[in-house]
C-alpha cells in the first residue's frame, strides 16, 4: 500500500469513526443536559439574564467545561454529529413532554417574578434574584427606558429576560396615535366632501 493510501485511510479514520463506543457518545450528552439543566434551575434566572460580565463569564466557562465531558476522548465527526444528535433529541422529547405537563413545566421553568408593580420597586423581589438596582435601570435603558420612573411593571421571565411595562405610552406610541388621528380625521373629511359633491351633481 502506498504512503498516499496510508495517509488518506488514517485521515478517514479520524473523520468518521469515533474514538469510544458509540453508546457512551449517547450517554456522555444525556448526563451533561441533565446537570446544566438542573444547575441553571438552582443558580435562578439571573444567570440566563446575563446583568454583569461575571454571568457571562460563567456561560462561557461551563459551555467550556462541558465540552470535554460530552465528546470525551473523541474529536472525529461522527462523534460530534452523534453528540449534537443526541442533545437535539433529548431536549425534543423533554420539551414535547413537559408541553404536556404543565405543572411539572412549572417546576422545572419556575414562575416569573415580579420586579416592578404599579410604579413600585418589588426590593425584596431584587433582593431574592440577586439583581441590584443599577443591573436593573441598565436592562431597562437596553430596552429604551429612560428611567425606573416611566416603568408600571417589570417582569422577571422564566427564560431570563427582563419585559418592562410604561406607565404611559412611549413618544414612538404617541405619535403614531397622534398620525393615526389626524388620518382618520382626513379620511372623515374626504368621505364628507365626496357626500357633498355627490349630492350637488345629483339631478333635482
Amino acid at each position: 500500500m502506498s504512503l498516499m493510501a496510508v495517509v488518506w485511510n488514517d485521515v478517514w479514520r479520524d473523520i468518521f469513526i469515533p474514538d469510544v463506543h458509540i453508546v457512551e457518545k449517547i450517554i456522555r450528552p444525556v448526563l451533561v443536559y441533565a446537570f446544566l439543566i438542573i444547575g441553571l434551575r438552582i443558580a435562578g434566572k439571573r444567570e440566563l439574564v446575563q446583568l454583569n460580565r461575571f454571568d457571562l463569564v460563567v456561560l462561557l466557562t461551563l459551555s467550556n467545561t462541558v465540552q470535554n465531558s460530552i465528546i470525551g476522548n473523541d474529536n472525529s465527526v461522527s462523534g460530534g454529529v452523534i453528540g449534537a444528535t443526541t442533545l437535539l433529541a433529548v431536549n425534543y422529547f423533554v420539551v414535547r413532554f413537559l408541553y404536556n405537563h404543565e405543572r411539572l413545566d412549572s417546576i422545572v421553568e419556575g414562575q416569573c417574578d415580579e420586579l416592578i408593580s404599579n410604579g413600585q420597586i418589588m426590593h425584596d423581589h431584587l433582593k431574592r434574584e440577586l439583581i441590584t438596582m443599577a443591573q436593573l435601570e441598565t436592562a431597562a435603558h437596553r430596552q429604551g427606558f429612560a428611567s425606573l420612573a416611566d416603568i408600571d411593571r417589570a417582569v422577571l421571565e422564566t427564560g431570563g429576560t427582563i419585559s418592562f411595562f410604561p406607565k404611559a405610552p412611549t413618544p414612538e406610541i404617541a405619535r403614531h396615535t397622534e398620525v393615526l388621528a389626524g388620518l382618520n380625521r382626513v379620511t372623515a373629511e374626504l368621505a364628507e366632501l365626496r357626500e357633498v359633491i355627490g349630492r350637488g351633481a345629483s339631478p333635482a
